[in-house]
């Protein structure tokens, strides 16, 4: 893949870039619709094949929240067309890389040296590039390790990127800007402190510390004497991501050790720390042949309050539905249910959120779930499908739910996906002490 010899950071310059994607996009659907005259039965599916190229085209180059936009869309299966699925599961492992000199350029900036001066050795080309930053080899003192730089301009252009980018997310989803409102502000301060390598080494001391005791996973060393604000540096972990990981044939008992581990690790940060590793997409986690799992960057993170925690993981409980009074003060609370409805409105929306809550919750109901089972996931997107539809949905007066259960929610699907193409047949449901009584 070509290096990236610049990344444009100016308003001006990333808004130019937002601009001449929309043209094409325009012209895309202009060609589509020309076409569509002479055969009026012919699908979207170039249409989306086009958008996606040219969409993903335009926020790879850009790098920082424009594509981490896309690498949280490419998660969410229920939501978006195949092809962008496709396209936007790149930015998850690999986008164009910065040059070698702009690599130099970022350490005498925060060090005065460059990384030559500062390791035994330093690979110039990125091993890895993603949407915020991208990743070097290097050795020190005969250890291998990783050295993570962030794109320059990525935290300075976090608010724009989001406005520019909002019109796009509600094309490709296909919602109300009112729906996408409610949770830019959450998705902004989790991408600032995305940006803040230091509170990330600080998060990823203490969340691996925390999960140590857990079977079968494992964690970098972190080296703070060779981190800052800008550049991470830890020790190196072995391991191959989902896809080549699957590639190998792995025996069932391996994928349920590793499905069994990811498991453990998710259930223990929800209910024992409350601050949780919420970007559980395939390109943080690195799979081997033992069953072990390596588990990276904890720059995204979300810390459940109290009351929160308290209000959504009541509805885990088997007798949650039968207590009414209970169920309501829970709705009301996380704003299933508005102060605004009416009677018909609450009726109905009570009676969807009952539905939904009964198919999420779904594995929590066993001892062991079979989450190779793709009816359960098929049960979920039709379902999906189907309130995407509903007029009541539709003309909605505001999005429904907590800005908090946005990453919450993005956390279990996550998980339950890579289980899913995991093929983890066998998972043991742990669940917290107050929740086996």
């Amino acid at each position: 893949m070509k290096d990236q010899q610049h990344i444009p950071t100016s308003k001006v310059q990333r808004a130019a870039k937002f601009v001449t994607t929309g043209v094409k996009i325009g012209a895309n659907y202009l060609k589509h619709y020309t076409k569509k005259v002479f055969n009026p039965e012919m699908g979207k599916e170039q249409l989306h094949e086009d958008n996606a190229r040219d969409i993903y085209k335009a926020l790879s180059q850009l790098k920082g929240s424009a594509l981490k936009v896309a690498q949280m869309l490419s998660m969410d299966k229920n939501i978006l067309p195949k092809a962008y699925v496709d396209k936007f599961t790149m930015a998850q492992y690999s986008a164009p890389p910065l040059s070698g000199p702009l690599v130099i350029k970022t350490f005498q900036k925060h060090f005065g040296k460059t990384p030559q001066e500062m390791f035994d050795s330093f690979g110039l080309e990125a091993v890895n590039a993603a949407s915020m930053g991208q990743v070097h080899e290097a050795y020190l003192d005969g250890k291998r390790l990783a050295v993570k730089i962030q794109y320059p301009g990525v935290a300075d252009s976090i608010h724009s990127d989001l406005q520019m980018v909002r019109p796009l997310a509600t094309m490709i989803m296909q919602l109300p800007n009112k729906d996408i409102d409610k949770y830019f502000q959450e998705v902004e301060s989790k991408l600032i402190e995305e940006t803040d390598y230091a509170l990330e080494l600080k998060r990823s001391i203490e969340i691996s510390q925390a999960c140590s005791n857990i079977p079968n996973l494992a964690f970098a060393e972190y080296l703070p004497a060779y981190s800052c604000d800008k550049i991470l540096t830890m020790s190196w972990l072995d391991g191959v991501h989902l896809k080549e990981f699957l590639l190998t044939n792995p025996s069932q008992e391996v994928r349920n050790q590793i499905g069994q581990a990811m498991w453990e690790f998710y259930n223990f940060q929800m209910h024992t720390t409350k601050a949780v590793h919420a970007d559980p997409h395939p390109g943080n986690f690195l799979m081997r042949a033992d069953g072990t799992l390596g588990i990276i960057d904890f720059g995204c993170v979300k810390e459940i309050p109290a009351d929160i925690y308290e209000n959504f993981f009541a509805v885990l409980h088997p007798h949650f539905l039968e207590d009414e009074e209970k169920m309501m003060q829970v709705f009301r609370y996380m704003e299933y249910i508005l102060p605004s409805d009416s009677p018909d409105e609450i009726t109905f929306f009570v009676g969807l959120f009952k539905d939904m809550l009964q198919l999420l919750a779904r594995p929590f109901q066993y001892e062991t779930f079979d989450f190779s089972d793709d009816d359960y996931f098929k049960e979920i997107f039709e379902f999906g499908e189907a309130i995407s539809k509903m007029p009541e949905v539709l003309q909605g007066k505001e999005a429904r739910g907590s800005r908090h259960s946005l990453y919450i929610n993005r956390t279990y699907f996550g998980l339950y996906s890579i289980l899913n193409d995991l093929k983890a047949t066998e998972i043991h449901i742990t669940r917290p002490d107050w929740l086996k009584r």
